[in-house]
């Protein structure tokens, strides 16, 4: 089926099956990871298809912020910070595909919902996202079709760009943090330099537990998406290595594509004269 597309057009794209959920190093916490890179609106897992385990951790740290004193003058002051997060990756390269995140800040009412995408997407039109419920999701998953009206986009625009990719953020109010807690998937959809919408979806499975539990340990956090990246780099080593046996399986042994023979090397005897 095509995927109605939040941006108020068809995708144009079969959502494809069995998007991977919460591949987990054991005893660390879940890191999402796909065998494939994203292809156009990727449908989320089937419940026999994904793993058990969220994809969704909270990442808590002190960072320093800037404010004004009493007496105008600016002073530095720290805050906690967390992210309620989730980073799908593509399994070959290790590349972020997409990520979200609610961000929260020590002393400040004001949530905020961050989506990063890769780069090479259109920044004008920014990202369009939307919270499928559970019954959608499922839907979405059998490749039925999902009515637009009775989605709720969801408006971002780019604040940041960098070697990862692009962000982009909206003020996240209590309706939509309502709609991420209940909901079965975040469909989030930008435009390629080509005018061409691509779909990205992040699953909710364990969003609400993940936003209203205690941080993971950062130490923890960063030793496990260390080893799966270093599993990553292996798979990449072991595909090359397939590669380069391949193709020399593949040359002639005689002819003008041969490889040269072995020769010696010292030079040939001179003739007596």
């Amino acid at each position: 089926m095509a995927h109605a597309g939040i941006f108020g057009r068809s995708s144009g794209s079969a959502l494809a099956a069995g998007l991977m959920l919460g591949v987990a190093l054991a005893g660390s916490p879940a890191l999402a990871q796909d065998a494939a890179p994203a292809k156009p609106a990727a449908a989320p897992a089937k419940k026999d298809e994904a793993a058990n385990k969220s994809a969704w951790v909270k990442l808590c740290e002190k960072a320093p912020l800037m404010k004004k004193g009493e007496d105008g003058k600016e002073a530095k002051e720290e805050k906690n910070i967390c992210l309620t997060h989730h980073e799908r990756l593509d399994g070959n390269s290790g590349m972020v595909l997409v990520s979200a995140a609610i961000r929260e800040v020590e002393g400040k009412p004001d949530k905020h919902l961050m989506i990063m995408v890769p780069l090479g997407m259109a920044l004008p039109p920014g990202l369009r996202a939307a919270v499928y419920t559970k019954e959608q999701w499922a839907k979405v998953a059998k490749n039925e079709k999902v009515d637009d009206k009775e989605l709720k986009p969801i408006d971002l625009k780019y604040s940041l760009c960098h070697a990862s990719g692009c962000t982009a953020e909206i003020k996240a109010d209590a309706a939509i943090i309502d709609q991420m807690k209940a909901g079965g998937g975040l469909m989030v959809v930008a435009m390629n330099a080509a005018a061409q919408p691509i779909g990205f979806p992040v699953p909710l499975d364990g969003f609400s537990e993940a936003f209203a539990g205690k941080p993971v340990d950062n130490a923890e956090y960063k030793k496990a998406r260390g080893q799966l990246m270093a599993q990553i780099r292996d798979r990449q080593r072991q595909a090359m290595e397939k590669f380069k046996a391949e193709q020399m399986k593949n040359l002639p042994t005689d002819g003008p594509g041969a490889p040269p023979t072995t020769t010696s090397s010292n030079p040939p005897a001179k003739k007596a004269q």
